[in-house]
């Protein structure tokens, strides 16, 4: 299981990895659209994430991990829209979207915990 730690720095983690591939897009127009959208999304699960460690009640900690899974699940679609529109290839994003994916399922069990306890 993990710790909020350990989350923590997954997801900082996470998001240098998305700044490395928002810099590695080109200086076309849609790139920079892309990385511009991309680097919002993909960097706001970690400070999301840790407001949601200082939360002040259940439903607080629960909003705010959602805001973190909504950004996670955003950033997932762009970076099959780069691989579909072949501003990079899935071989240098494969990474980047496991873990993507991998974080996104663990706020979501985090959420589903955490719903459990208000019943």
């Amino acid at each position: 299981m993990y710790k909020g730690k350990d989350i923590q720095e997954r997801l900082i983690k996470f998001a240098a990895r998305i700044i490395s591939v928002c810099d590695a897009l080109p200086d076309s127009k849609a790139g920079k659209h892309l990385a511009g959208q991309m680097l919002r999304s993909g960097t706001s699960p970690a400070p999301n994430y840790g407001e949601a460690r200082a939360a002040e009640s259940t439903r607080d900690f629960i909003h705010k991990l959602k805001i973190a899974l909504k950004e996670l699940n955003e950033t997932e679609v762009w970076l099959k829209i780069i691989i579909e529109s072949k501003l990079l290839t899935e071989n240098k994003l494969a990474d980047v979207i496991d873990e993507c994916s991998q974080l996104a399922r663990i706020l979501s069990a985090s959420v589903n915990t955490a719903k459990g306890k208000l019943k």
